[in-house]
């Protein structure tokens, strides 16, 4: 290899460790945070990593600390229909649906909830909504993100899901196939 390529890939190389080391001191410890952003940052990991009880604690810390942190508020929403709190999770939604009515990610997560839960014609509702706001929800998760969580194939979106719903419920009662558990529990959740 040429020396000049050589020193130049070398510098280069020590230049980036520098910059990233900088920026994850900046990040850890000078970036000023608002109340709740740590648990909130702790809590998102967990989630990713599927730990919900943990996240869900994490989410709730968050939550004291700053009750009006739309994020921790999503977050808690997403984790607690993970863990199949129906509920708490439907009542979760509307609050931060109040909070920022405009952000289709909520109504796209609301949606993913009513299917869950079987009301079909909300779900469809919420997933067109969600579209109208935002039609970036339709692409699904990032390549980044797929490559993250293991997911070769991109999976089926809510802008599918909708059209899927709505074609089934043109059927009769008996013909209709609402509900396949192993595809269903690929879903996950619309998190930006």
């Amino acid at each position: 290899m040429d020396e000049t390529v050589y020193r130049f890939l070398k510098y280069t190389a020590i230049a980036l460790v520098v910059a990233w080391v900088g920026w994850s001191l900046y990040d850890s410890f000078m970036r000023d945070t608002e109340p709740g952003d740590r648990a909130f940052h702790s809590a998102e990991r967990l989630f990713e990593d599927r730990a919900y009880q943990r996240a869900l604690e994490q989410y709730q810390r968050a939550l004291q600390e700053s009750p009006d942190h739309i994020h921790a508020l999503r977050g808690y929403a997403r984790t607690m229909m993970m863990l199949g709190e129906n509920d708490e999770a439907l009542r979760a939604f509307n609050d931060a649906i109040e909070l920022e009515p405009d952000f289709g990610g909520t109504f796209a997560n609301r949606g993913i909830l009513y299917d869950r839960m079987g009301d079909y014609k909300l779900a469809i509702q919420d997933y067109e909504h969600s579209l109208e706001l935002d039609q970036d929800i339709a692409k699904g998760p990032h390549w980044l993100t797929r490559f993250l969580r293991l997911q070769p194939e991109k999976p089926p979106g809510i802008a599918e899901r909708a059209a899927y719903l709505r074609a089934e419920l043109a059927k009769p009662e008996g013909e209709r196939l609402l509900r396949v558990p192993e595809l269903d529990e690929q879903q996950r959740s619309y998190k930006q």
